[in-house]
């Protein structure tokens, strides 16, 4: 088991355990206040807990090794997590507009949730906006797609608190200076957030299926993968680099051009060479095939 393996299962059931302490205090507190965007946030935790979970058998999912029926390894388990990530977003956001539309379709609102619930949110802020910062340079150190998604999970959940407090804040204002209007701001608040996680959901959705369409690399980030072989002595130009991601590593299929007239031997052996020094060079770089080209000055 790897140390990058180990910093990111920490880290996810950092998150769950977090998780369900904010679910619960926001629950009780939106229950009690009678606010539907403390409630809509409290939702947003619940759903954060799930994700967490589907984060985590990607994890481990990722870290077996290639076999027979998978030569290129597990590493797109990270991805198919992190779709499930992003489905549970869009989900809970489509349930948290409805929940929050009703708060104008039904009777206005009589009062305002409460100092109560401002104080729980800014709390959730807080410990919502670590979390982020912890996972999301973790994701960064140790390149997880699934850690990545994660925390900016954690960083929408932050966005929504801090829209309910918006609503929540305006609500009492109302209250205080009977302005019925803006006891509306609470609703809106749920419906804005709503909006906030299913946005996030549609991008980290759209970025885990590009990768798992195979889609390659563009010029500039395979740029240092061309340096490193064109620096092998006997590489006389790389007629196709395709690199893709497969979840938190890369896969490189490579031809190369080399001198026609020498043995297949040392074609080989600069082959060799050539997969050497990506594997040692790029981290991140976990499988190399090479293919052997004779050079021409016309092809």
């Amino acid at each position: 088991m790897s140390s990058n393996f180990k910093q990111a299962e920490t880290a996810t059931w950092i998150g769950i355990i977090v998780n369900a302490l904010l679910a619960i205090i926001k629950g009780v507190a939106g229950w009690l206040t009678g606010s539907r965007a403390l409630i809509a946030d409290a939702a947003h935790s619940a759903s954060d807990i799930a994700g967490s979970f589907a984060a985590l058998f990607g994890l481990r999912t990722a870290q077996k090794p290639p076999d027979e029926d998978h030569p290129y390894g597990h590493g797109k388990a990270e991805n198919i997590a992190t779709i499930i990530v992003a489905i549970l977003l869009i989900i809970v956001g489509v349930e948290i507009a409805f929940s929050s539309a009703k708060g104008f379709l039904g009777e206005a609102p009589s009062s305002s949730p409460g100092w109560i619930a401002l104080i729980v949110i800014l709390f959730s802020i807080g410990v919502k906006e670590v979390m982020f910062q912890y996972k999301y340079r973790l994701a960064k150190k140790i390149d997880s797609p699934v850690l990545l998604a994660e925390a900016w999970h954690h960083r929408s959940d932050a966005l929504s608190s801090i829209a309910a407090f918006i609503g929540v804040l305006g609500s009492i204002i109302g209250t205080y200076s009977n302005n019925a209007a803006l006891l509306y701001l609470d609703p809106l608040a749920g419906i804005f957030v709503s909006l906030l996680v299913i946005k996030v959901g549609f991008s980290l959705g759209k970025e885990s299926s590009l990768i798992m369409m195979e889609q390659v690399l563009d010029k500039e980030k395979t740029k240092p993968f061309m340096e490193t072989i064109l620096s092998v002595k006997g590489v006389k130009r790389v007629d196709e680099l395709l690199a893709r991601n497969h979840g938190h590593y890369v896969v490189i299929d490579l031809k190369v051009s080399v001198e026609p007239h020498i043995s297949v031997e040392d074609g080989h052996s600069i082959s060799k060479k050539v997969k050497s020094n990506l594997l040692n060079t790029h981290q991140n770089v976990k499988k190399v095939m090479i293919h052997i080209n004779p050079y021409r000055e016309d092809n």
